[in-house]
């Protein structure tokens, strides 16, 4: 008899939101009502499903959904913050899908690597492998949460592509810009483009992803299409949107947060219910879409519950300078 015992990440039924919600969003209930002729068509919209052997991506066995019910499909692509498209949650959803066009798409990779590269965003996900599913916790250094079913890559097979030289200590991401069709580029809320960064080894870490889907289907655009970095044990404005360019670089990139307001947002941004933003607590955090009053607030995990994961990466390093 086969017996598998869970790995400390994969949530347990109790941890996540809105069971009936995922019952009536599941991708493979979707695909039989509707007709895989019909989701194709939909999903060939973007040019995913040529590029990747279709959608929705195939199940990660070691990252199972089986004993998960994320956050409703509702909720993950109508609450979420995208300052280049305004600061409320609302705003992101209508104003990234009036004249904002996410296909084609070109992403650059280059820096300090041997093969660097410049190619259209399926030409990527094909030479990354395709894609699969993950579900990951999301926590937002707002004190909220969510628990939302990707669909993407591993970070490290991008950085395996582009064979990065000795020299190469960190990553860098910049997103798009374009004031035209992202008004918030034009309020002043942030400096444009975003940037964002990790180590190389945080990088190469195994539950680095690079998301091109949500709930079986391409990345909308108000969640960040159609490249976004996850890195689920670190606060969500980590996961930068949108991305256009990757560069390896020898020194730690100054991220958009932390040069804004370096004394609240730092650049490792990992979770840590020990250390308070200095205007609100994150011992606790508000779950999104949850339905019962007992559990719209849980209590906070170290490294978003991933500790055991990635706690080593960070030996010797103090957690409360280094925020």
């Amino acid at each position: 008899m086969f017996i598998r015992t869970k790995k400390d990440w994969e949530l347990p039924e109790s941890a996540v939101t809105s069971e009936q919600a995922y019952r009536t969003h599941n991708r493979r209930d979707f695909l039989k009502a509707v007709g895989l002729g019909a989701a194709g068509a939909a999903l060939a919209s973007r040019g995913l499903l040529a590029a990747t052997g279709g959608l929705p991506a195939k199940e990660n066995p070691a990252f199972p959904a089986s004993a998960l019910n994320p956050t409703a499909e509702e909720f993950i692509t109508s609450y979420n913050n995208f300052y280049e498209f305004g600061t409320a949650k609302e705003q992101p959803k209508v104003l990234a899908n009036r004249d904002w066009k996410t296909e084609p798409w070109t992403v650059e990779v280059t820096g300090l690597v041997d093969k660097p590269l410049k190619l259209d965003v399926n030409d990527l996900i094909k030479q990354a492998g395709g894609i699969e599913e993950r579900v990951y916790r999301h926590r937002c250094v707002e004190a909220w949460s969510m628990v939302v079913p990707w669909d993407g890559f591993p970070l490290a097979k991008l950085v395996a592509l582009a064979a990065p030289k000795s020299t190469a200590k960190f990553v860098k991401f910049t997103s798009f810009l374009d004031p035209k069709s992202a008004p918030g580029q034009s309020s002043g809320n942030l400096d444009y483009p975003y940037v964002e960064g990790l180590r190389i080894d945080e990088a190469m870490n195994e539950l680095a992803f690079i998301a091109t889907g949500i709930y079986g289907k391409p990345i909308p655009n108000q969640n960040g299409a159609p490249l976004r970095l996850v890195t689920p044990w670190k606060y969500g404005f980590k996961g930068i949107k949108s991305i256009v360019k990757i560069e390896f670089t020898g020194n730690e990139p100054i991220n958009t947060w932390k040069q804004m307001q370096g004394s609240e947002y730092g650049f490792y941004a990992n979770v840590n219910p020990n250390v308070d933003h200095p205007r609100w607590s994150q011992a606790s955090e508000q779950i999104i879409g949850s339905t019962s009053l007992l559990r719209s607030r849980q209590p906070t995990l170290m490294f978003n519950g991933y500790e055991k994961q990635v706690a080593s990466l960070y030996t010797g390093l103090d957690l409360r300078r280094n925020y």
